[in-house]
């Protein structure tokens, strides 16, 4: 081989092993988050040790304003089918905190996924106040580990310093932003993968597995006869249920091994999280777990893929066969389409985001199918969202008047996309 050829041949060699070594970070979380004492760290963000993709839902608990609850059922609301006229309203707003704090008892569980955020600033030990990519306010409060003193770890990979810990009293704002590192993150690949329940239902997305491991390098911990085993979940090809208490994992390398004693293979387990970029996310629980088969990524979604939330919009029908259309306050407190539907259906928890939902029908006083924007439909309960419990469907038509719709009298509602 002459010369030439050889040096070509290597410096291709070399193309290849470089491109092989970079990572495509456009579905991390990345961001710059400025300390109370004034530092500054930038990079891919790991949150309460389960979040670490944009598709990931912060959750917490949204203040509802004053005036809305005047409207609830609680305080003897006139219902649509009894009402003399319709109410004007002159503004809405979301989460304000009053003079003393929050007032828990006229709160909502909310959460919005860390895509449509743009900023986020520390209040106090326990809420936070949001800015969303298309501007909106919005304040949460500590309704999981993800807002407050109680967060389980925050981790960023600084493209400066290397892996750095923080703890909630140490922040003061983080501003998010798409990923500006291709080099591959300490903790590996996000994992992903389709999962079978026991009923034979499948979902396809980003896996968070028992509320803690959601990349390549966490690892599985689970006793193999005698023996304790701890494995990255990068080596693991699929999880099957074998019992209550057991699980059979199958590696890349095609051996299997049946692993008890730890709730990542048994019914402790905390759920299979799937996150699904056109439902949001299902929670999976181990007695309805049937499979996990680990895929490569088709693609990432990005930063630029969430747009900030707008108001809902559509049309809602009652019973008798009237229609009303503009701007949609769902069960007295969720009105934008960064919001979440929550529901469930044999043993699989739903957490909807509105904007991907077409169509919401009631089927009972304690169901309703939701029908998503790419043609899937599940049937859902367990959830004032979903049922009897409802505070009301509020339409605020395009002059300005606000028409409540009672659960009796609700039929459907057809969202605008």
């Amino acid at each position: 081989m002459r010369l030439p050829v050889v040096i070509s041949v290597a410096c291709a060699i070399l193309v290849l092993f470089a491109l092989s070594a970079l990572a495509d970070n456009s579905g991390r979380i990345y961001g710059v988050v400025t300390t109370v004492d004034g530092d500054t760290f930038e990079g891919l963000i790991r949150w309460d040790k389960n979040e670490g993709s944009w598709v990931d839902l912060l959750n917490g608990n949204k203040e509802i304003p004053k005036k809305y609850l005047s409207r609830s059922k609680s305080s003897g609301r006139k219902k649509y089918s009894d009402r003399e006229g319709s109410i004007r309203i002159l503004g809405m707003e979301i989460g304000r905190i009053s003079g003393t704090g929050w007032d828990w008892s006229n709160s909502a569980q909310s959460g919005i996924r860390f895509g449509h955020i743009k900023s986020m600033e520390i209040l106090d030990d326990d809420h936070i106040r949001l800015v969303t990519q298309s501007g909106l306010e919005v304040e949460l409060g500590e309704g999981s580990t993800d807002i407050g003193s109680d967060i389980r770890e925050i981790i960023i990979e600084d493209r400066n310093e290397g892996e750095i810990e923080l703890v909630w009293d140490d922040i003061e704002m983080i501003e998010f932003m798409a990923a500006k590192t291709d080099k591959e993150s300490s903790f590996g690949e996000r994992l992903y993968g389709k999962l079978e329940t026991r009923r034979g239902e499948q979902f396809v997305g980003f896996v968070c597995w028992d509320v803690d491991e959601l990349f390549a390098a966490d690892i599985l911990d689970g006793d193999e006869k005698r023996r304790k085993r701890k494995i990255s979940f990068g080596k693991i090809a699929a999880i099957e249920r074998y019992s209550s208490s057991g699980a059979t994992v199958i590696m890349q390398d095609g051996d299997e091994m049946l692993l008890r004693g730890s709730n990542d293979v048994n019914d402790e387990n905390r759920g299979i999280t799937i996150c699904d970029n056109n439902l949001g996310q299902v929670v999976v629980d181990w007695d309805e777990f049937e499979r996990i088969e680990f895929l490569p990524a088709p693609k990432q979604i990005k930063y630029s893929d969430f747009d900030g939330g707008k108001l809902m919009r559509g049309t809602v029908f009652t019973e008798d066969g009237e229609q009303h259309s503009g701007t949609i306050r769902w069960d007295n407190d969720e009105e934008y389409t960064w919001e979440i539907l929550d529901g469930s259906f044999r043993d699989v928890e739903f957490d909807i985001e509105f904007g991907k939902i077409k169509e919401i029908q009631k089927s009972s006083y304690r169901s309703s199918t939701v029908t998503l924007w790419d043609g899937r439909s599940f049937r859902l309960s367990g959830s004032n969202d979903v049922d009897d419990d409802n505070k009301g469907i509020f339409v605020t038509t395009n002059d300005g008047d606000e028409v409540e719709v009672d659960w009796d009298e609700f039929d459907k509602v057809v969202f605008e996309d």
